[in-house]
């Protein structure tokens, strides 16, 4: 959804109403998403009913259908499940349902469903939709209705949300409740990667997702599983003795534990069903393993929604209401879809159809075409699996080396793009060597030629296993330039934030004077505070954001008890507002006051004023986020201070400096020094940059020691894009020699303008786009900055604070 002016839609949906439902399979999420269809609703001027119990409930009708107010879907964002409930409902497939249901959205003036589940709820709300006509003039005939009534209603408008933790619906690149799923899927792979290491066993995994091995494939990916079956690519004939003699060779090689993760739809070539038990019993037989097998069955469906899944349904929600707004009788069904980093509308039937095309692809054992027509995010994450997993060691050694080191502050998913970046380097015969303590251990000669097993283990680590520091490399340039002549080393990947950014730069200024700097630098944006100029993603914000998240979550949930009581949770992230911005949304937080959008004391004023507003209604709590740098003088303790006098007598006030909890946070685990990472930097983000910078050719036009010239494309930094034209500019830039000084075109470490904030206030926007390479000093010209493309205001007044 393009950003828009909010105040000019108030008013927009009057006279109309909206019913939501969720169907089928539940998934986290969907609380999040009826939330921002009624809230949405309601500020447009529409009613909105909440139908009880899906189809089911629209086809009995009575107390299930209910109108919802503002209130009625408070403090549901972090719940899992559907609060408004899911069955499935035979009435509803017989005409005699249907036409029950339709008397029942008529006797209420509903005109406009919005449907939250798979693609067969979404193909029974498509054939409701065609048959509505038909179904009103049945109901005229019977006397039920009026032909003025028959009129006045005649037509119904559809809107579909895939609620789906299989993520197996084509036109979309994620679904509602897939993320979630994958979190509690890596919470057990973590859990029982521990014993299986004491006791030296395999683990065999069965994770759900009918007929998609989405689930089975990504977390194969962030867990770098040993052996990995799903639907979509059955093994070659005879797979049993090349996975047993893979399975052998790691351990040959030092590793104490063996993971097998097998989608429950797998396959073999000839369509016969491979199960976990099979697996179990041909590793035990073949290889005499202590073998365990785990089915995690519905475990996956459970827990509170992360961070993504709940800003993804708040932007479909809202998505949704506007696709209803907008809807004309010859408008299709729609169903609302991320592609790219956009929320988009296609039409329904399409998308139904094309998911139908995979399985009938798979069906007639067309598993590449199957591959493709998942999409290409399927596609990707499945050929970086082989890569990583499968690829072999290359016999042919290059003379083409590569080192990597991490600079700037710790950050989740610092060592799977290492880990990435060393096995593809090593894949392709080159040397690769790692660097101790960012800047300052290549100028102290802290280099280390690594092996592909020397970064086993290293995916699921949190923190920076090779040390990182902040040092730039200004202060030592003369003895980094000799010690990349001593290694004779052609290319730096350097892993970090935004000092990262900064050093590389430093670096290519110094060209000139240096010829062993005329060589290829790679940034992989990596930080939590999301700072980097250019990239709208770095690998450690995810992670980040959910550890803030949860530990909103606690914090909220202390105030049901207590009741009248107002929290200030302070987050990290610098200058830039990103944490804030986006914790407070996928927490439903009441204000967050970030340094790029300035604030005074008479917005402090009004919002003390709306706290105690809201202390009236039945939601006697509030919440307010702080970034630690938003403002020079109105710190957390001046917010409390000012929160508990001016609220005195009608609440009280706590303040919660999270820190670095959001630095040593993780799934289901506490790490000193680091992090359990999320599925997102584990996975596709620091594999596909990883190994991007391996695409460089090690021979190109002839330059300084026979590699690299002084050109753009031997500076860049791996960003994450919105995949669109460029936007808006970073800011001025300055020219030191052919680069621009980085310092104008950041400012307090933070480009401006942001890409987060809001462009006319409301609700959240989250973009999640492909991976593109930029000139590192060029980006000022190309990418807006950081933010995962995300407009957002988490407002006060009511209808501002829109989730």
């Amino acid at each position: 959804m393009a950003s828009v002016d909010l105040e000019k839609l108030r008013t927009t949906g009057a006279g109309k109403a909206i019913g939501v439902l969720t169907s089928g399979g539940d998934a986290q999420g969907m609380n999040a998403a009826v939330r921002a269809v009624t809230r949405m609703g309601i500020y447009v001027g529409a009613k909105v009913f909440l139908i009880y119990e899906g189809y089911e409930g629209l086809v009995e009708g009575g107390e299930n259908i209910k109108q919802a107010n503002w209130l009625s879907v408070s403090n549901i964002i972090q719940l899992g499940g559907t609060v408004i409930g899911s069955a499935r409902c035979k009435a509803f497939t017989t005409r005699e349902g249907r036409r029950a249901a339709a008397y029942n959205l008529v006797q209420r003036g509903i005109t406009n469903l919005c449907v939250i589940g798979g693609d067969g709820s979404l193909t029974g709300a498509n054939i409701f939709r065609s048959e509505w006509g038909s179904l009103l003039e049945e109901l005229v005939s019977e006397g039920k209705i009026s032909e003025g009534t028959a009129q006045t209603y005649s037509h119904l408008n559809i809107a579909g949300l895939v609620g789906s933790i299989d993520n197996d619906f084509c036109g979309t690149d994620m679904t509602i409740g897939t993320d979630s799923a994958l979190h509690r899927i890596m919470e057990v792979i973590d859990a029982i990667t521990t014993t299986a290491q004491s006791h030296q066993r395999t683990f065999v995994l069965e994770v759900m997702g009918r007929h998609c091995g989405y689930l089975a494939l990504v977390s194969a990916l962030a867990s770098g599983a040993d052996w990995l079956f799903i639907p979509e690519a059955p093994p070659e004939d005879g797979w049993e003795n090349f996975m047993c003699e893979r399975l052998g060779e790691t351990r040959s090689r030092g590793s104490r534990l063996n993971i097998i993760i097998i989608a429950e739809g797998a396959i073999d070539r000839n369509g016969k069903p491979i199960s976990s038990r099979y697996v179990k019993d041909l590793v035990v037989r073949r290889l005499g393993f202590d073998t365990r097998v785990t089915v995690l069955g519905h475990v996956q469906r459970g827990g509170t929604p992360s961070a993504f899944d709940r800003i993804l349904s708040s932007k479909m929600g809202m998505e949704a209401v506007m696709a209803l707004l907008e809807a004309t009788p010859d408008t299709p069904a729609c169903v609302v879809s991320l592609s790219g980093n956009q929320s988009v509308r296609l039409p329904l039937m399409e998308c139904v159809q094309m998911t139908k095309e995979v399985q009938k692809a798979m069906d007639e054992k067309r598993f590449d075409e199957a591959i493709q027509l998942r999409g290409g995010s399927f596609e990707n994450n499945w050929n970086i699996y082989k890569l990583l997993s499968h690829q072999k060691i290359s016999k042919e050694k290059t003379n083409f080396s590569l080192a990597i080191l991490n600079v700037g502050a710790p950050a989740a998913g610092m060592n799977a793009a290492v880990r990435s970046a060393v096995r593809s380097g090593i894949s392709q015969g080159h040397t690769v060597y790692v660097v101790h303590d960012g800047f300052e251990g290549l100028a102290k000669n802290q280099v280390q030629e690594v092996s592909w097993h020397d970064v086993a283990g290293w995916l699921g680590r949190g923190g920076s296993m090779l040390g990182t520091k902040r040092t730039l490399p200004k202060g030592y340039m003369e003895k980094i330039v000799e010690n990349i002549r001593l290694h004779n080393i052609h290319a730096l990947l350097v892993i970090g934030g935004f000092e990262a950014y900064e050093g590389v730069l430093q670096l290519v200024e110094a060209r000139g004077r240096y010829e062993e700097l005329c060589i290829v630098m790679c940034v992989i944006p990596a930080t939590i505070s999301n700072n980097v100029p250019g990239t709208d993603f770095s690998l450690g914000s995810d992670t980040a954001v959910n550890a803030a998240m949860e530990s909103c979550d606690r914090i909220k949930q202390s105030a049901s008890g207590t009741k009248r009581r107002v929290f200030i949770v302070e987050t990290m992230g610098g200058y830039c507002g990103y944490l804030a911005t986006v914790t407070g949304i996928a927490v439903g937080a009441d204000a967050a006051y970030v340094f790029e959008d300035p604030f005074n004391i008479q917005d402090l004023k009004a919002n003390v004023e709306h706290m105690t507003e809201k202390m009236k209604t039945e939601i006697q709590r509030g919440l307010v986020l702080r970034n630690e740098k938003c403002h020079e003088h109105y710190t957390t303790e001046f917010l409390y201070n000012l929160y508990s006098s001016e609220g005195k007598g009608v609440f009280d006030c706590r303040t919660n400096v999270l820190g670095h909890l959001q630095q040593v946070w993780g799934v289901g685990t506490w790490i000193p020094e680091g992090c359990s990472l999320t599925p997102v930097p584990r996975g596709p983000g620091g594999c596909s940059r990883a190994r991007t910078l391996l695409h460089a050719p090690p021979h190109g036009a002839p330059g300084c020691r026979g590699y690299f010239i002084h050109t753009p494309l031997t500076r860049v930094l791996i960003a994450h894009c919105t995949g669109r034209r460029p936007r808006l500019c970073l800011g001025e830039t300055h020219a030191v020699g052919s680069q621009p000084d980085v310092r104008a075109v950041c400012t307090h470490k933070a480009p401006l303008p942001q890409g987060f904030l809001p462009t006319s206030g409301g609700t959240c926007l989250l973009d999640a786009g492909a991976h593109r390479s930029l000139p590192v000093d060029e980006l000022a010209t190309h990418y807006p900055a950081s933010g995962g493309g995300l407009w957002a205001k988490c407002g006060m007044e009511k209808g501002a604070g829109l989730l």
